[in-house]
């Protein structure tokens, strides 16, 4: 199976670098995994609505153009909660039903644009609180790979 991650955003801290690497390389036995990492807009302070809305169009346009015909799973707050071995079932259900391509979607500071969250095949979220977009990568990156470890029967802690 392969699984992007579409993500706005860089991340400049260290220590979110080294857990995405290491998530990474402990998937890499599991899955074909690709992040793309996007470019967020510049979002000054005390932005209007609509200058909100300009930023996360522009970053939705970005985030359409690398998505194909995947099934795709937005990362929102008004999404599904799952638990993890809800996750892991989720996902193996995806494969059963013939998917091999799943790509998660994490928006920028200020989130997803509409025509992103309308092209997503499924909502999720992992809480009604907000995290930096930085931290949601390795959130969603632990998770996968605790769905996978669930789904070969192997331990991992609870």
């Amino acid at each position: 199976m392969k699984i992007s991650i579409i993500c706005v955003g860089k991340i400049k801290e260290k220590y979110f670098t080294m857990a995405i690497d290491e998530y990474s390389k402990r998937l890499s036995k599991y899955i074909k995994l690709n992040i793309i990492e996007l470019l967020d807009e510049k979002a000054p302070e005390n932005l209007s609505k609509a200058e909100e809305e300009s930023i996360k169009q522009k970053e939705g346009e970005k985030i359409l153009k690398h998505i194909k015909d995947e099934y795709v799973i937005a990362l929102c707050i008004d999404g599904k909660e799952l638990d993890s071995v809800e996750l892991a079932n989720f996902i193996q259900n995806t494969r059963t039903r013939g998917i091999s391509h799943i790509t998660f979607v994490i928006g920028g500071s200020l989130g997803l644009h509409k025509n992103v969250i309308n092209r997503a095949d499924f909502k999720l979220s992992f809480s009604k609180m907000t995290f930096p977009h930085q931290l949601m990568r390795v959130i969603l990156l632990e998770q996968i790979y605790r769905s996978e470890r669930i789904l070969k029967n192997e331990p991992y802690h609870k």
